[in-house]
């Protein structure tokens, strides 16, 4: 079983426990990758983050059940894993802008979100360039912030994050502690298990832990290096997008359970021909 079809099998997983209970753990199983990298990867590839899928999903079914005239709006809570018909009540309206009571009425207007199926389509029209690595393990020291796993919202939150930092001044002191053997202020997704991960903005150093800061051991593992040239951060989110989209699927590799890794050299970072790079955690397919 390749790639696509180990996603599309999760796929099919959550759609046959929409009414049920659904473990974020077995679907990353079944795609072969860690929760972290299952949840961002979906996101990525689908244009919309996981738990919002599914939230839709069970708004529609949820719809057809309603209208049906067979089930009650308690009933309808506790089949889609909905412990209060306030909290069922106020999903539906975000979806339907009705209440589930209101389904029932004959000509009213409902939404529905097919399920989703993957077929990935590579465009070809740029190029990327990227190298294989392995590395050992590295120690990386730094500020730190946990984030749940929503890329969307990340797109503006993490950027907003390296704007404070500098603006407190971190930068210069994370140089006084920086590797010359890995030159550059480092973006690292650690990978979490659950909803949330830790992101922290670093540099790979073996010199005591500065006060303030935190620190992280990067596991030794092989990494898809990509270079990107552009404006930050605009440029490094559509490459990530891309390398998940349209590189991964036909690389003959997978995910590994590493974090993913941003290396930012000194620099303009809103000069257009900025360049830094963007590291994936890999393996081969199996």
């Amino acid at each position: 079983m390749d790639w696509l079809e180990r996603l599309n099998e999760s796929i099919n997983y959550i759609e046959d426990n929409l009414g049920s209970e659904f473990r974020l753990e077995r679907a990353a199983q079944i795609a072969c990758c860690s929760a972290f990298h299952y949840q961002r990867m979906f996101s990525y590839i689908a244009g919309i983050p996981l738990g919002e899928y599914i939230r839709r999903r069970k708004m529609t079914e949820a719809a057809f059940d309603l209208h049906s005239g067979e089930f009650k709006v308690i009933d309808a809570a506790l089949k889609y894993g909905y412990d209060s018909p306030t909290a069922f009540n106020r999903a539906f309206q975000s979806v339907h802008g009705i209440s589930p009571a209101g389904a029932r009425a004959e000509g009213v207007a409902l939404k529905a979100y097919p399920r989703i199926s993957f077929k990935i389509s590579i465009r070809g029209d740029a190029e990327m360039n990227y190298r294989i690595e392995t590395k050992e393990a590295f120690r990386i020291v730094g500020a730190k912030r946990r984030y749940p796993m929503n890329s969307e919202e990340n797109f503006a939150e993490i950027p907003k994050f390296w704007g404070e930092m500098n603006q407190a001044g971190l930068f210069p002191k994370l140089c006084e502690v920086m590797s010359p053997e890995l030159n550059g202020v480092l973006g690292v997704c650690t990978c979490m298990e659950g909803k949330d991960f830790d992101y922290y903005i670093s540099v790979a150093s073996d010199k005591p832990l500065p006060d303030g800061m935190a620190e992280y051991e990067v596991p030794a593992a092989t990494w898809a290096i990509f270079e990107c040239v552009g404006a930050m951060p605009k440029a490094i989110q559509e490459l990530q997008t891309r390398v998940v989209s349209e590189w991964l699927p036909v690389s003959g590799y997978e995910y590994a359970d590493a974090p993913d890794i941003e290396v930012y050299p000194e620099g303009d970072q809103s000069f257009p021909g900025y360049r830094c790079e963007a590291w994936l955690p890999v393996t081969k397919k199996k």
